[in-house]
């Protein structure tokens, strides 16, 4: 949907009599119902006036078309300006630009992302070109018009009150510069060059409204390419009941389209740790591309998407595939079937609200089954690890039915990580105290488990075992802070001298220290190689997997007497999946009581399940560390 839609001449004209804000808000309100807020109101009205006298330019032809606020289908995404025209060989050209108010930014460190000052404080954003440069990929990947009929599109950025001071321009953005040019304050210039370099003629054609109107559906560019990326990764083959799991997602998708009732399909696929979730999921994404069909690979959690990107890809920067891997929070307002089908991994972690403050939507299990026509469920719920999180079987049903979905359920049995050992988990369950399992001891022909007395010991065995071409990563339970976080304002106060010396988990008795995951390298972080030095948690590794896992088991889980016992209050207060367990206990004593203790012997399930060939161990409570090793054979 268009906002705004008008000639140069008209554009111009409205800007000229002082109230271009006030015609766009006016627009937004009768196109999208919605009151428009203070800062955007203001974003118009100081943007907008800048980019007019650029395009006063004689040479820039009158009838060239300009657009504000274009909303891309089936996302929350807007381009905040666009012209249109042709170029000086007669191609059908839009220029999209993306106009910002900034006037400081920092980096980050991390891909893509820097941070900035907005109305409420400092936050990580994206940045700009990188941003411009994505809708710019999804229009060219999705929109048939654009493919078919090629249009070029042309990526840019505005900061029309920012200086360039390197942050933004620095050689570290040049993959996504280089494809949408940054233009500062001082440029106005350039950008009025680089709008002429690019459309010599006017828009007679109404390209705009080809665009707006154009069928959604991947372009087979995009279909062959990501095809090509699965053909001889073996990562990525299915095997035994994946298959089986496979190919009834594909009956259901079409059954679900091809309906005359336009029954809905909603399909749960039931799984432990290494049964290839993930595997089956990424591969529906390729197959339902291939046929035409638009799909999209949805997890709440960033890491598996972030990770399972640039395994496929085989880079940890964005690609023209990143807008395939979504969050789960993406579909609070989409309209129903928008998308074929909505591959969601790890549905365990879905949560009742979206947005930043949870503020946002009404369930987001229910969004997603409105949203496409087959909804496809993986899920394990004995990965739940934050109060937070709803996604239950029980859950699923109950909004398929509220939707008139038919409800399918399946199984993948299969193990194939942990040595393929069912008894390893088996004994997990039941001396983690979450169900009650035959697997009293375990055996090491079943896997290599090992419980070291010194932290150092676990540490230089993970390092040895990443060393052998193995990956090899240390994990945590979350009770240690993260002051060495870098929007932690703690930190930032910091010398460099005294970061050098400041860790997140330490044990002075044996002099070691070591920091949380590397927070320039986002939910990214397994993919890094020196991810081998920081220690991950939770949210950086659940739906992942490594060659070893080298465990620290902290404070909230010890076992007294052969009896476990579970003490929340040994989470920091930063830890958000326990962040309101006191006030669920208070509620509810008994239940809540429950449901606090499942979260955290789901978590060390999670970590102690992320080594497909071994898990070490580190209790910070000797007992604890003893009540291992006295289950383990021999």
């Amino acid at each position: 949907m268009i906002v705004y839609k008008a000639l140069k001449t008209q554009f111009i004209e409205d800007v000229g009599a002082d109230n271009i804000e006030d015609v766009i808000s006016s627009a937004v309100e009768n196109a999208l119902g919605k009151k428009v807020g203070k800062s955007e109101y203001q974003s118009w009205a100081n943007s907008l006036p800048q980019v007019e006298q650029i395009l006063r330019d004689p040479d820039i032809p009158n009838n060239a078309v300009i657009a504000i606020e274009y909303s891309i289908p089936r996302t929350q995404n807007r381009i905040d300006f666009m012209i249109t025209g042709k170029s000086a060989s007669k191609q059908n050209t839009a220029i999209l630009i993306e106009l910002k108010q900034w006037s400081k930014a920092t980096a980050t460190g991390k891909d893509g992302i820097i941070n900035t000052r907005f109305s409420h404080g400092e936050k990580d954003t994206l940045h700009p070109s990188y941003q411009v440069w994505s809708y710019a990929s999804l229009l060219e990947s999705f929109n048939a018009a654009v493919y078919e009929k090629y249009i070029n599109l042309k990526p840019c950025v505005y900061l029309h009150n920012y200086k360039d001071d390197g942050i933004l321009s620095d050689a570290f953005f040049e993959h996504y510069t280089q494809q949408a040019p940054l233009f500062f304050k001082d440029d106005k210039r350039d950008l009025r060059e680089y709008i002429k370099s690019h459309i010599k003629f006017g828009d007679d054609e109404d390209i705009l409204n080809l665009i707006e109107n154009s069928e959604i559906r991947p372009s087979k560019k995009l279909a062959d390419h990501l095809d090509s990326l699965l053909k001889g990764n073996k990562s990525f083959t299915l095997i035994d009941d994946q298959k089986e799991v496979f190919e009834e997602a594909i009956q259901l998708t079409k059954k679900a389209r091809a309906g005359n009732d336009n029954k809905k399909q909603v399909l749960i696929i039931r799984g432990g740790p290494g049964t290839g979730k993930s595997v089956v999921a990424i591969n529906l994404l390729a197959y339902f591309t291939r046929l035409g069909l638009v799909a999209q690979y949805v997890t709440r959690n960033a890491a598996p998407r972030e990770v399972y990107q640039a395994r496929l890809t085989g880079t940890m920067k964005k690609t023209v595939f990143s807008a395939m891997f979504q969050g789960s929070g993406s579909y609070v307002d989409v309209k129903k079937d928008s998308y074929d089908t909505l591959v969601v991994d790890e549905a365990h972690r879905l949560n009742e609200k979206s947005g930043m403050v949870g503020h946002l939507g009404e369930n987001q299990v229910k969004e997603i089954i409105n949203a496409a026509s087959c909804s496809v469920f993986f899920l394990d719920e004995d990965q739940r690890i934050s109060l937070k999180d709803i996604g239950s079987q029980e859950e699923i049903e109950y909004w398929a039915k509220h939707l008139d979905a038919e409800v399918t359920v399946m199984d993948l049995e299969s193990q194939f990580r942990c040595s393929g050992s069912d008894g390893y988990l088996s004994w997990l369950n039941n001396n983690l105290g979450i169900r009650e399992t035959a697997n009293k001891t375990l055996s090491k022909k079943e896997f290599d488990f090992r419980v070291y007395d010194n932290p150092n010991d676990l540490r230089e065995a993970i390092f040895s075992r990443n060393k052998d071409g193995k990956e090899a990563r240390l994990l945590a339970g979350y009770c240690w802070k993260w002051i060495t976080k870098s929007t932690s304002g703690t930190w930032k106060a910091l010398s460099q001298e005294e970061k050098d010396k400041t860790f997140d988990i330490t044990f002075p008795e044996y002099d070691f220290g070591m920091r949380w995951n590397l927070s320039e390298q986002g939910q990214g972080w397994l993919n890094h190689p020196e991810s081998i030095n920081e220690v991950g948690c939770i949210h950086t590794c659940q739906g992942l997997e490594m060659n070893y896992a080298g465990v620290i088991i902290g404070d909230d889980f010890q076992v007294r007497n052969g009896r476990i016992i579970i003490d929340p209050s040994a989470h920091p207060g930063g830890d958000k999946n326990l962040q309101t367990w006191k006030k669920v206990i208070k509620e509810n004593p008994v239940d809540g009581e429950e449901l606090v203790h499942s979260i955290i012997k789901n978590t060390y399930k999670v970590l102690m399940t992320r080594g497909m060939d071994g898990c070490y161990i580190y209790c910070t409570d000797k007992e604890t560390a003893q009540y291992f090793k006295d289950l383990i054979e021999n």
